[in-house]
Order: C-alpha cells, then structure tokens, then sequence
C-alpha cells in the first residue's frame, strides 16, 4: 500500500507540474526558450544565433516541429558573408530518437525567403561544421529535405576558385494550371574552379539533400566554361547521388575539359555534342544509348564508369559509322593544320647540301598527359566502318584500348588500308617519366593504285605491298619515342606493274620517254621491290633498298632522320636496255619531312652534255655517244640485288673512311 501512496503521489506531482507547464506556455508561449536556446548555440559554436519574433514548438512523435520567425545565425569571423543563415521564417522537423542518441537530425527544414551561406576556407575549415574551429566532420546538423520560399543558397571555396550564387523561387500557379506548380524554379551564375557558370532549371518543392528513399525530379540547363549541360530526370540524394536516372545532353570544345566536372581524365579531343540516358547506382556510373559526334566523327554505344575500386574503372563499347582520322590527332598529340604550318615554315630545300634539322616539325610533338593515367583502369574498344583520312583510303577499324597500372595498350590495332590490311600491337609504359613505347605493326596485301589515288602514275600501277615495323623507343611524345627509336622496318613489293614511263624518267631515258609520250604508256612488270631499314637511335638506314622493273632497276642508300626530320636518299639507275639518248645520273631525296626535295646530280649530267658538245666539234656523228646508257644487257637476279644493295651502304662508308677508293 505504501508503495501504490508513493507512486500516487510521483504521479501526481508530474501531472501537476505538466499542467502547471501547459498554463504557462498557454499564457506565455515558449518565447521564454528564446534566450537559453540563444546562449546555448553561443557557447557551443562561438557563433551567434538570434531569434527575433516568435518561437513555437508543436508537438509530436518521433517528429515535433519548431517554428522561429525572424531568424539569423552567424558566420565565423573569417567566413566572407556575415550570416550564414537569413530566415523570415524557419520550420525545423527534429527526430527525437536520433536526438536521444546526442545526434542532431532534421528529417526537414522549410526557410521562407530565406538565404544560406555555405563557404570552405583554409586549413580544413568549413562553416557548417558547429565546433568552435569549424573543423570537426561530427559537429554537423543533417537535414535530409530543405524547402525554401523565395531565397538564395551560395557557396564559396577560395581554395578551389570556386563562388556560386543561386536565387530560387516557388513557382506560381496563380496565372493558370502547371504540372510544376508545386516546384521551384532556380538561376545560378559564378565561378567553378576558375571557369565561369551559368544554370537554370526546375525542380521539385523540397530539396532532397539526404533523403535516399524519394526521387528529386530535376531539368538543369548548366554551363561551365565551354562546356555545356542538358540534363532532366531523377536525382535520390542531392548531396551523395545516391541514384540517378536522367537524360543527358553534353557539348564542348574537348572531353578532357570534363576534369574538372567528373574528376575523370579524359584524353583530349576536336569539340563534341553527345546524348543519351545516365543512370547511376552505387558507385557505378552508366552512360547507355548515347550517341552524338566527336569533331567530324560519330560516335554511339556505352561508358561506364566505376569509382568502387582501388581507381577508377571506365569500359566503353564504342561504335562509329563514319571516323575522321583528324579527330584522333589530338590523342596521339598532333596539332590541327600542323602539317599545313611546317610546310610554309620550312625553307625551299636544295638536294646538292647536306640535309639540316628540319625547322618546322612533322612528327606529332605534344606530350601525352600521363599524371592522370594512375588515377584509372580502362577497358575501351571502338569499331568504325568508314574511316576519313585525307588521301588515305582506309575502313574497319577494330581496337581495343587497356590502361591498366599506367600502362596503355592498343592490342589489337586493326583496320583495312587500300585494299588490303594492317595489324599490329602498340605500348605505351607510363609508370617512367619517360614513356616507353613499342609498335609492332604488320601491313598485308597493300594495293599500291589504292594507297596513292591521285597519283597520276600509279593510277596505271598495281602490285602489293607487305610489310612490318618493329620499333621500340621511349619520350612524352610521338616525334620524341620516333627520334629515339630502335628496330627494324621493312617493306616488299610482290606480283606488281608499273607505268614505263615512270621508270624511263626515273633513268632519265629522254629517247624512251619521247616514244611513250608518241605512243602512250604501257604496264612493265615489277619483279623485285624491298625497302628495308635498320633502326637506331631515331636515325633509319638503309639496308636494302631496290626497286627492279623489266626496263630499270633502282637501288638505293642512305637515311631517314626520325629526329631531325630530315632525308637523305640516293637512288642509282641500271637500264636493262641501251638507251640512245640518255642523261643517267643519281637520284637524291633529300630535304626535311614538310618539304621534301627530289632531285639529280647535276655534275654527272653537265659532264654527258658537255662531251656531246665537244665531240660534235670533232664529229657531229659522234653527239650521242656520252648520252647512250648501254645497260647491263641482261635481267638481273632479284636475290642478288638485295646482296648488292646491302653491300652498298658498308662500301660507301669504307670509302668515306678511305679503307677503298672511289669508283
């Protein structure tokens, strides 16, 4: 009994003291809970929070709701804005069970013509963060949705160059029915990492910044820098994308300029226009159905992208109807009009001097950005049907691109060319400061009509080319791992015809081009034909070099400067039959890559000419004599030309050396 009078009397007193609380807040309100509301923020924060007009808390579980009018709280002293948080109004939902657990959690928060300032300083600092130094990660409130009536949110991080205003307004259904009547409609301008923005679009009532149980519908319009975005679907959780499903339209001047926006290092690219529906779920990003063009390309297929592993993995499926081989010279580091550019900067060559480093460069010079490869994994393949590429006629491209460990690999590199095809491997090392590269690449069944259309003589030639290249070097670019190459090159020429004409000049058979030229050209058949180079050290040299038709023979020597971007060629006739009106002398291609130079000796053709002139003198019967070439007065052995031309090169240098005199 005692106990049951004990409890009555517990009992009693709560109920008398929750009456007691009813008449007070009843008569008074809880504008008494202002001023301890008010010091306690201070001296939790350091910053000052004010309650201007009324304070009123309705109850309810687990979710009571407090109403303040008038409502600002303040920045930290180094903060720009003086205010973080303006309110002419704030509602504030509170779960109680995560407040039980010394959790602050507003499930909503409603501002009326409210203004929030959010601003990232030095040393870690941010200003929503509630400790007194603004740095501790815990010491922060959650709110899931936020409303705002009429207001403005910023954002400003010194560090990242980075300040954003945003003015947001309900939308207003008073002049007629909207579907969005219940939305809010948004503009924000500023700068984003040092490029200036510019955004609108629509969006649902309540921002949902944490809520990841609703879907936020969104339309943005958004530009940053040269790089603009279209995009309208669902986002679930503004603050960690927790979902998304939405489509999606993008342009710019290049992908590499989306960095800054994805944190993915694209590679460098002509401008682009792209569409089609992302979906995000986790850690994965999916970029299904696009399609859209890359600088004169179309390009359609998958992205994906996952942020889950050790790096970033991309894998792509692409396919293109049309590829612009130009739109892929900026991968490999080739600049627009480069080619056009050496060729006006490079001086008029002359084939009597020695050849000089190339003043106007060729070769692609633009290093490869490798700071970002060890931040992804990439599994890419592209397929492309008709490729673009000036005068060159190729199609079908398949290849597969794997970055793995800041290794790049293109494995296989495959793709028809003139009738014929090519296949190789290529690596790129880029765990060095220096690149280490290998190719290997093999050409088959290469129709030489084909690979020079608008070649006047080799419109009449048909035969085949084959050939490899195997080449290792190492240099942030192309022309670097080019001049600093090592290997072999090698070309062959079987079952082929060509021009006599062309052959008759290359001898300069001057009788023999004027019976062509009466009685038109006709098909010599090719039997032998190798260009073979030993590589070192970016300079090509010349092992074998033959060309042998029924009418002449061509065999070369000499080099090509991968580094210098020079040539230096010589070709030396053998006509198979006496020719009586002839000026024989050596060939020379020399000059530099932009503005090569073909060209004769001239000292042999002076000493024919001048001995015609002095033995007509004596006897004009006797002209021709130093012009007839009398030819070796028989074909010649392919097998054994390729031995000749290979000693070549060794008694050329023996003769510079004077180990042998000159013939």
């Amino acid at each position: 009994m005692t106990v049951f009078r004990s409890l009555k009397w517990i009992a009693a007193v709560v109920l008398a003291a929750l009456v007691l609380a009813a008449v007070v807040i009843g008569t008074v309100g809880w504008n008494w809970l202002r001023g301890p509301i008010e010091r306690m923020v201070l001296d939790k924060t350091g910053r000052e929070l004010v309650i201007g007009g009324d304070l009123e808390l309705r109850f309810g579980w687990p979710h009571p709701r407090l109403h303040a009018s008038s409502v600002t709280f303040a920045n930290p002293g180094w903060a720009r804005e003086k205010q973080m948080v303006t309110a002419d109004a704030v509602d504030i939902t509170i779960d109680l069970a995560q407040l039980l657990q010394l959790k602050i959690v507003f499930p909503e928060v409603r501002l009326a013509r409210g203004t929030i300032f959010l601003e990232q300083g030095s040393e870690a600092r941010k200003n929503w963060l509630l400790d007194v130094n603004q740095q501790d990660e815990a010491a922060r409130i959650l709110i899931s949705r936020l409303a705002i009536d009429h207001g403005t949110l910023g954002y400003d991080d010194a560090g990242q160059k980075t300040r954003i205003r945003a003015e947001l307004s309900t939308l207003d259904s008073s002049t007629g029915p909207q579907p969005d009547a219940d939305g809010l409609s948004f503009t924000a301008h500023g700068q984003y990492k040092g490029m200036p923005l510019k955004a609108h679009g629509k969006g649902g009532p309540i921002l949902a910044l944490r809520d990841e149980s609703t879907p936020y519908p969104l339309q943005i319009e958004l530009a940053v820098g040269r790089t603009f975005v279209k995009a309208n679907g669902t986002i679930t959780s503004l603050v960690k994308f927790t979902a998304m499903d939405m489509h999606l339209a993008l342009r710019g001047d290049s992908l590499a300029q989306l960095f800054p926006l994805l944190g993915i290092a694209f590679p460098e690219t002509r401008a682009y226009v792209t569409e089609g529906q992302i979906v995000h779920g986790g850690t994965t990003w999916r970029y299904e159905k696009f399609s859209g063009r890359i600088g004169g390309s179309d390009i359609a297929g998958t992205f994906q992208v996952d942020s889950g592993g050790k790096r970033t993995a991309i894998e792509a499926d692409l396919v293109s109807r049309q590829l612009d081989l130009a739109d892929l010279g900026p991968l490999i580091g080739s600049r627009p009009g480069s080619l056009e550019a050496a060729r006006e900067a490079a001086p008029e060559p002359s084939s009597n001097v020695t050849p000089t480093p190339a003043t106007a460069r060729v070769l692609p010079s633009k290093p490869f950005k490798t700071g970002q490869w060890d931040s992804i994994d990439a599994e890419v393949t592209l397929k492309a049907g008709s490729i673009r590429a000036d005068d060159l006629p190729l199609e079908d491209l398949v290849t597969h691109l794997s970055l793995r460990d800041s290794v790049l690999t293109l494995d296989p590199l495959d793709f028809g060319v003139a009738g014929g095809h090519l296949s190789g491997v290529i690596s790129l090392d880029g765990r060095k400061d220096s690149i280490q590269a290998q190719a290997k690449i093999k050409a088959r069944k290469i129709l030489i009509a084909k690979l020079f259309p608008k070649v006047e003589l080799s419109k009449t030639s048909i035969g085949q080319i084959n050939g490899e290249f195997d080449l290792t070097g190492n240099g942030n670019s192309v022309g670097r791992m080019l001049a600093t190459s090592n290997g072999k090159v090698g070309l062959v020429i079987k079952r082929g015809e060509i021009s006599q004409l062309m052959m008759e000049k290359a001898g300069l058979h001057l009788w023999e081009i004027l019976g062509l030229k009466m009685t038109g050209d006709r098909l010599v058949k090719v039997r032998c034909g190798v260009a073979d180079f030993d590589v070192r050290d970016g300079k090509m040299i010349a092992d074998a070099l033959i060309f042998d038709t029924e009418v002449t023979t061509l065999i070369g020597s000499g080099s090509i400067d991968l580094g210098q971007e020079t040539l230096d060629l010589k070709l030396l006739q053998k006509t198979k039959n006496t020719s009586p009106l002839a000026l024989r002398s050596p060939i020379y291609i020399r000059g530099s890559f932009a503005r090569p130079d073909i060209g004769i000796d001239k000292g042999p053709v002076a000493a024919r000419v001048f001995g015609a002139i002095a033995l007509a003198m004596v006897n004009p019967l006797l002209v021709l004599i130093p012009l007839i070439d009398p030819g070796p007065g028989e074909d010649s052995d392919c097998r054994q030309l390729i031995r000749d031309a290979q000693a070549l090169p060794r008694q050329q240098q023996k003769q510079r050396s004077g180990v042998i005199p000159a013939r």
